[in-house]
């Protein structure tokens, strides 16, 4: 078999719906660390990567990057359970909760909730207001949407999980590790059904962030 390769770190979201696409289609792969936020990268991971993130991918003479880009490829070039919805609509669908989680629970939910009163602080630093206010704000709009846009249950689709899902559960489970989240979630029976569905999977339980030891992630609240 061609060996796939993916690059980047376990401690980014977007490498570990990758990682979980991998492992939900029963690919073998080789995960590749770089840390992008290191100097110097690694000889040629800018042919790679242009941009200077992660991750990048490789499927013999394949290369991508985007993690959209990745998981799409992922699902349709290899054997195993399709992880996109057949009919148009609920792709589209897929597709708009991507786009939500990408454009708004991404920043609000990890870099305003989790950085910002978990990682910074526990680094001696302080928390940025101004940030958490804009965080704040955008978690009300995008969690009820996302939730209303669930169309069954136990995940986004229905029954069979799918990409949505593996987008989603990344960096719901840095997000669930703050305080204010039980909060933000006790009013979201979808999304709390969908929780307890999406982390007994061996795709979510595989490929864990980093060592259970690791004090900068605190344990999960729900």
């Amino acid at each position: 078999m061609t060996p796939v390769i993916l690059y980047g770190m376990e401690f980014s979201v977007y490498v570990r719906i990758c990682r979980m696409a991998l492992s939900e289609k029963g690919i073998d792969y080789t995960l590749e660390p770089v840390d992008v936020f290191e100097d110097p990268l690694p000889d040629g991971y800018l042919a790679l990567h242009p941009f200077r993130k992660m991750p990048a991918f490789r499927h013999g003479d394949v290369v991508l990057y985007e993690a959209r880009a990745i998981t799409q490829y992922i699902d349709e070039a290899f054997d195993g359970p399709s992880l996109q919805p057949d009919d148009p609509l609920h792709r589209a669908r897929q597709a708009q909760i991507i786009s939500i989680a990408d454009n708004n629970l991404y920043r609000s939910l990890v870099w305003g909730y989790f950085v910002e009163t978990v990682s910074r602080p526990g680094e001696g630093k302080a928390t940025d207001e101004a940030v958490m206010a804009k965080a704040a704000e955008t978690a009300e709009t995008a969690l009820p949407a996302i939730e209303n846009l669930f169309r069954g249950k136990p995940y986004t689709n229905g029954e069979r999980i799918g990409l949505a899902d593996l987008h989603l559960a990344p960096i719901f489970d840095y997000f669930l590790r703050c305080e204010a989240a039980p909060g933000l979630m006790k009013d979201r029976q979808r999304l709390c059904e969908w929780w307890t569905a999406i982390k007994q999977r061996d795709s979510y339980l595989k490929t864990p962030y980093g060592p259970p030891e690791d004090a900068s992630l605190p344990a999960l609240k729900l």
